[in-house]
């Protein structure tokens, strides 16, 4: 019995060994990769696309790659940034975790390797602090099957991706530090930009994509002076680098003097032998990063770079959606009677000197009473303040400073509600058990932060915590085709539906809704209020 049971074992693992040395095979510059196939579909998953940034790397730019000899497999997707569970159930498609994260994922429907097909970057949200290239919901399947060779791609998050230091800046022949997330973006595009051909991919029809973190990403990559040029056409879901400056280099040093001593380093050499899992317990990093003028990745402001017309001159598909945010987030959680007044005195500190009359004439053109209880249809001011003011940013310079076309969206349709009626919609994708006790809270009265990504990606199977409906497969299969038609000629028409135009040269931008009836709509009130809460951001900066 023992020997039956060894030769069925010994066959097994034969067997396991074939299948494994089976797939697509593809040389890069660095040496060959073998994939599956999935359904029609190449798929490359964990394609390393830097040295590891570990160790001496720790902090550091991207390193280039170094070659391999044989064949490497690339059927498991590379490991997560390392990161904290700060979004409730942010679903990924591996367990692992590490320093060691700079990986992409590559799904090509290429059959003769030469057809020269789109090429399509996705970077993933999570506030630079969590996400990663891996999960479900960013997955390329989808858009392989029309034709787009889908990328997704890790980069360094929280305080491993901007971490800056004088010791760190004396380092560099640019002396300067931080910002190594986005200079991990750069070096995945000039990645795909030297290979992607080797996967029947044309190097020039690069789009790059993002969603929240990753759409400001994508603004931030079309400034840089080390991306501007690589890419080809441009898309983001809900914010930009354009609405906040940037720290100085000086002050991310001072901040960067702070965060050592949270790490318990007495210097950087220190540091890097400090493990992973130790610097990120301590750094104890839950905020937005900060990113600043390193003179390198960044010489001076984004907004500057952008009114100076001196960013990427591509075509733009940039949106957000109707209910970003609600007003309970900017409440002081021990006033549970839900004064607006309390509110939105938090929520405009932006505005800076003469404060009262500016809050005034915000919630006048808003249409809002101060004096009121409950936070009832206040979700266009608090989904403005929170990323919808600095997407339309974005879009007003670029459309203004660039000949190239911009078309612009906003999406509306909400999701349906969860299997399981005990959870509620969290931050950034999550989801967490609904708190009773909470009065702040409101019902989602349109398109939440993140909800439109399974419906843009063509990916809601993917996701099976929402009992999705048929109208749900509609307005993704009208969203879906929308982006597909723009990644595959800079234009989102298609027959059959609704027709956009771009922003361009328009006194009141168009503006496509994206709902289970798309139209596109001319709207002077939102158009005057985003003009109104930037006059009040230029005055506090003056």
């Amino acid at each position: 019995m023992k020997k039956i049971l060894s030769i069925f074992l010994l066959a097994s693992v034969a067997v396991f060994s074939a299948i494994a040395q089976t797939g697509p095979i593809v040389k890069t510059a660095y040496g060959k990769l073998r994939g599956v196939e999935e359904d029609g579909i190449k798929v490359f998953k964990g394609v390393p696309f830097a040295q590891p940034p570990v160790g001496e790397l720790r902090w550091k730019a991207p390193q280039p790659l170094k070659p391999w000899k044989g064949i490497r497999a690339a059927v498991e997707f590379g490991p997560n940034p390392m990161q904290q569970n700060l979004f409730g159930d942010m679903m990924f498609s591996t367990d692992k975790m590490s320093e060691d994260c700079l990986y992409l994922n590559i799904w090509t429907p290429t059959k003769t390797y030469n057809e020269k097909l789109p090429v399509f970057i996705y970077f993933n949200g999570g506030g630079f602090l969590c996400g990663s290239g891996s999960e479900p919901r960013y997955a390329g399947m989808t858009y392989a099957k029309n034709g787009v060779i889908a990328i997704t791609t890790n980069y360094r998050e929280g305080i491993f991706g901007f971490f800056a230091h004088k010791e760190l800046s004396a380092e560099t022949d640019y002396h300067g530090s931080g910002n190594y997330g986005f200079m991990d973006q750069v070096a995945a595009i000039k990645w795909v930009k030297e290979n992607i051909a080797a996967f029947g991919g044309d190097p020039d029809r690069i789009t790059i994509m993002g969603e929240s973190a990753g759409s400001y990403s994508v603004s931030a990559l079309m400034a840089s002076p080390l991306s501007r040029d690589l890419i080809n056409q441009a898309m983001g879901s809900s914010g930009s680098a354009l609405s906040e400056p940037w720290i100085s280099l000086e002050q991310a040093e001072k901040e960067g003097v702070i965060f050592m001593s949270r790490l318990h380093g007495h210097n950087i050499s220190h540091l890097r032998t400090i493990p992973a899992e130790e610097i990120l317990a301590n750094a104890k990093m839950t905020e937005v990063p900060h990113y600043n003028i390193d003179g390198y990745f960044m010489p001076c402001q984004p907004v500057e770079i952008y009114k100076a017309g001196q960013q990427a001159q591509v075509p733009c598909f940039i949106g957000g959606n109707n209910a970003e945010m609600a007003m309970n987030v900017y409440m002081n959680k021990e006033n549970k009677h839900g004064y607006f007044l309390d509110a939105i005195m938090a929520a405009t500190k932006w505005t800076g000197p003469g404060y009262v009359d500016a809050q005034l004439e915000i919630v006048d053109k808003y249409g809002i009473s101060l004096y009121r209880d409950g936070l009832e249809d206040t979700y266009e001011l608090s989904s403005d303040l929170f990323i919808g003011y600095s997407t339309w940013k974005w879009i007003n310079l670029q459309s203004s400073t660039s000949s190239a076309p911009v078309y612009r969206y906003l999406y509306c349709h909400p999701r349906p509600p969860m299997v399981n009626e005990g959870l509620e919609a969290g931050l950034a994708g999550g989801v967490k058990e609904k708190d009773s006790s909470d009065k702040l809270t409101q019902k989602p009265l349109g398109a939440v932060h993140s909800a439109d990504i399974e419906y843009q990606m063509g990916n809601l199977d993917t996701n099976k915590v929402f009992a999705w409906t048929k109208d749900d497969y509609a307005v993704s299969e009208t969203f879906m085709k929308f982006s597909l038609n723009f990644i595959k000629t800079g234009n989102p028409n298609g027959t059959g539906l609704p027709q956009w135009k771009p922003v361009n040269g328009e006194l009141t931008p168009p503006i496509m809704i994206i709902d289970l009836k798309s139209y596109l709509e001319i709207s002077p009130y939102i158009e005057e209020r985003y003009q109104l809460l930037d006059k009040t951001k230029n005055n506090k900066q003056k």
